[in-house]
């Protein structure tokens, strides 16, 4: 049964009041079995003063775009009353008059658009009035004998109203039979969900938990004697050989779903999509259609669902093909067609894979298709599972009032879409490239070796940027099983990488007669084959992705410039940078692209320089290690400190756009070391 959280809260509110508004709507939202993400509305009534000082009725509403779950006081909107009322003398009205008019009946036009079904609220004659979009409710609206079932459960009590999209007659259809059933608790909306209403904000919300909990009840009952689905016809491979085939297949749909823009790909295997992927019915149900309206944004109308991993390409391939139609056959003028490629994949025996633009985004494709599976079961026990049309879901999907909502999300920026991932993550140029690729829309990869360091960098760019932005991995670039497992862990949180930026440092100094082979044999392991093995992997990656990429290697002045006493250093900084430019010549034919950054003597926030390198560097010099700073300085011909965040600005220029057209480049971020200059 669905929890009243009203009666579990220990927090205490102002009766009739905007605090107690959101509260109610947070507790609605928690709980994802009873409203969608980003779906569903909330209001209540009151009064105001407004610009005159004079007090008017008023009605707060949801606003266009919030999420019940984590709206604040902030996203609800206020609208008068005495100008919307008399709306319901009308015979219809377009939407864009009702936006129109709605506009003018705010309050304060700082707040922000109103929900699309604020007349539903301003209509109904109630105080308090909640709209939902519960899993068993649902099942009922979209049964091809939800009516029938809806008199089994709830009698007289409730009102029937055919689908028809959100709006202006939507909330007289709703309100007329409100007020023709004198019995009436509650709206039944067909194939979208559920509408009830209090005296006291309390009231409202414990008749949207009892009133769920009745249908839920009843739909319990019969999957208690019919299969869900119609039982289980394949079996979900086991969890070890699931991640073998995930690390294949996740790069190979992210290449696929990628092909007109960028994708994040996300995995989930929960019990509840396995049950349904491996089910008798679950092709036939998928492809029915969306289980409510406010899922089409975002999971498209069906999914992809794949019986054979070896025809997966194919399989995308031919939906990106019927997308297209499907657009085509709907289409008015000014539309835009969306990225055709699909949010959701589903695979027999394996799981669902979601796509977005961001983590964000796939997961929410998940999560609602999580609640169109809790639907279907539910419809599928009732006697079937019925949904839109092809053109009634066009009509939504591409519904101005519902792309709204869609322009309301931050622009995209230089590095959204791409995976990033740097080694040395947590150190002063790491964590300095992780913070400022994040800045303009990448999802960084921190490797490490040390996990402490990388998890508290991760974690202050996910609180800054959102959550799954960055994530922290445990690496020896020494070590080839570390780093495979490295990269498998990325594939599996966002289906791949874009760029690579090879940062793992260490420095050592030494007269060359007194260099060992331990001391040159740590230089080779670690920038030497360390970075070959790191980039060869990526290499993989994005080969396989067919979608290009970006490769930095970070080498040192001392990769053209003989550094004294530092000959082990120096080698391998040049084995580095034409590493880089054998990678350029390789990877051309596949649109990936490696270059190089030259830095020197960055000293902030480095571990290699509060190390014994840094009195090694010194005794070179003849200078205490306290004067080397300035040492540096002087020496350059701009008389220039240089910072992480220098190199961080030359990394970002190798991975964006703006060098789109340059490889096997190396570029110098050095103050000008007159003896480093290229020649």
């Amino acid at each position: 049964m669905i929890e009243n959280l009203w009666e579990t809260s220990t927090k205490t509110v102002e009766e009739n009041t905007l605090e107690e508004l959101t509260f109610r709507s947070n507790l609605i939202g928690t709980d994802r079995r009873v409203c969608n993400w980003g779906g569903g509305n909330t209001s209540f009534k009151t009064t105001a003063l407004d610009f005159r000082g004079q007090e008017v009725d008023i009605m707060w509403v949801k606003g266009s775009g919030s999420d019940l779950a984590t709206m604040k006081e902030s996203n609800f909107t206020a609208l008068q009353l005495e100008h919307i009322l008399p709306l319901q003398e009308r015979e219809d009205m377009t939407d864009e008059e009702m936006v129109n008019f709605l506009g003018h009946c705010m309050i304060d036009k700082s707040h922000p658009r109103a929900s699309i079904e604020t007349l539903l609220h301003a209509f109904l004659p109630y105080k308090h009035v909640d709209h939902t979009h519960p899993d068993s409710i649902i099942s009922i609206c979209c049964a091809p004998n939800g009516k029938e079932i809806a008199k089994e459960i709830f009698g007289d009590r409730f009102v029937w109203v055919p689908y028809i999209r959100p709006g202006f007659l939507l909330s007289k259809m709703i309100a007329d039979g409100v007020k023709n059933n004198p019995n009436a608790e509650l709206v039944l909306m067909e194939k979208h969900g559920l509408v009830v209403w209090g005296e006291t904000a309390r009231e409202s919300y414990d008749k949207t938990i009892q009133i769920i909990n009745e249908a839920k009840e009843y739909i319990d009952g019969k999957l208690e004697t019919t299969p869900a689905f119609g039982g289980q016809t394949a079996e979900a491979i086991s969890p070890e050989k699931r991640l073998e085939v995930l690390n294949e297949i996740l790069p190979i749909i992210r290449g696929q779903v990628s092909k007109n823009k960028g994708m994040i790909v996300s995995y989930d295997d929960a019990d509840d999509v396995l049950e349904f992927v491996n089910s008798a019915r679950a092709s036939e149900l998928s492809q029915v259609g969306a289980a409510c309206p406010d899922h089409l944004v975002h999971t498209k109308r069906v999914p992809l669902f794949v019986d054979d991993i070896e025809t997966l390409k194919t399989s995308i391939e031919n939906y990106q093909s019927d997308y297209k139609t499907y657009f085509e056959a709907y289409a008015l003028e000014n539309d835009e067609m969306f990225d055709p490629s699909p949010r959701v994949i589903l695979i027999k025996g394996i799981g669902m894979i979601n796509t977005g633009k961001d983590k964000a985004s796939a997961l929410v494709s998940g999560a609602l298709y999580h609640r169109a599976i809790s639907v279907m079961k539910g419809s599928d026990a009732l006697g079937g599972f019925t949904s839109l049309s092809a053109e009634e879901s066009f009509a939504i999907e591409y519904w101005p009032l519902e792309l709204y909502k869609l322009s309301l999300a931050p622009k995209e920026a230089e590095f959204s879409r791409k995976v990033a991932f740097v080694t040395g993550g947590a150190g002063g140029i790491g964590s300095e490239t992780c913070r400022l690729l994040a800045s303009q829309g990448a999802h960084v990869v921190l490797a490490d070796l040390n996990l402490e360091g990388a998890e508290k960098i991760a974690s202050d760019i996910n609180a800054t940027y959102g959550a799954g932005r960055a994530i922290a991995v445990q690496m020896d670039v020494t070590n080839e099983e570390q780093i495979i497992a490295s990269f498998q862990q990325v594939i599996r949180t966002y289906g791949g990488i874009d760029i690579l930026v090879n940062n793992a440092g260490l420095a050592t100094s030494s007269p060359f007669e007194e260099t060992t082979l331990k001391e040159w044999n740590l230089n080779m392991n670690v920038l030497g084959t360390g970075y070959f093995l790191v980039s060869r992997e990526a290499f993989k990656i994005m080969k396989t992705q067919q979608t290009g990429g970006s490769m930095i290697f970070i080498g040192s002045k001392n990769s053209i410039y003989a550094g004294k006493n530092a000959s082990a250093y120096s080698a391998v900084k040049a084995l580095e940078v034409h590493l880089a430019r054998c990678i350029a010549a390789e990877g051309g034919d596949l649109g990936i692209r490696a270059n190089s950054v030259l830095p020197d003597a960055v000293l902030q926030g480095s571990a290699i320089w509060g190390s014994k390198w840094r009195e090694e560097r010194a005794a070179a010099y003849g200078i205490e290690p306290d004067e080397l700073e300035n040492h540096y300085k002087e020496r350059t011909v701009l008389k220039e400190n240089i910072y992480p965040r220098d190199i961080a600005e030359a990394i970002a220029f190798f991975a964006s756009s703006k060098s789109a057209k340059t490889t096997g480049c190396m570029l110098t971020v050095d103050g000008g070391v007159a003896a480093a200059f290229t020649r």
